[in-house]
């Protein structure tokens, strides 16, 4: 039971019912309980229903429905929960990794302007690590593998090369845009975008 309380597999709205976080369901359920959210109870596209804890409780388990056992029998887990009062969509940073350098970089090597299949670029430091150089959006490129090994650790300058444009960190976007369906729950999709 505490294995399904405290996985991240209830997403939740503001109170536009904009996607804004994934949360755990025993988060879900505190909120509930003191009606900072209510859950929706989905069947199909064409029920939306929200619903308060007091009613939810009394909901029937169908077959299929993720519940948990309490000593006044079982509760449906929600799958998505609307918040009663935050109306914003937080902004976020993506983080730093490979993936989101590439896609930052157009997957494109930011010497040689190729566009680079899978494999052939990796992460170059402009100023190298080894002369004090951060892992961080500024300092960090998409470079085509054997242009990388080549400057080794020299700067730009020192190895002939040419960025193409200098790096920088990517704008905030909005979470809805972050948030992931990992558990494909069918409920989350009108609410995610390309899902």
């Amino acid at each position: 039971m505490s294995e399904v309380l405290h996985k991240n597999t209830v997403l939740v709205l503001n109170r536009n019912w904009q996607a804004i976080n994934v949360i755990t369901p025993a988060m879900a359920f505190c909120q509930m309980s003191t009606d900072v959210a209510t859950a929706l109870d989905i069947d199909g596209q064409d029920h939306l229903m929200p619903t308060r804890w007091s009613d939810w409780q009394k909901l029937p388990v169908r077959d299929g429905d993720c519940s948990i056992g309490t000593s006044a029998g079982r509760i449906r887990v929600p799958t998505v929960v609307v918040l009663a009062r935050f109306a914003r969509v937080p902004m976020k940073r993506p983080k730093f990794s490979l993936r989101n350098l590439w896609e930052r970089d157009g997957g494109r090597c930011q010497y040689t302007g190729r566009q680079l299949a899978p494999g052939e670029g990796n992460i170059d430091h402009v100023v190298p690590r080894s002369r004090g150089g951060a892992t961080s959006w500024e300092n960090c490129v998409i470079a085509d593998r054997r242009v990388n090994t080549k400057k080794a650790n020299k700067t730009p300058t020192e190895a002939g090369l040419k960025l193409r444009k200098p790096p920088m960190a990517p704008r905030e976007m909005p979470v809805t845009l972050m948030l992931k369906n990992t558990h494909g729950i069918a409920d989350w999709e009108p609410f995610l975008p390309g899902t």
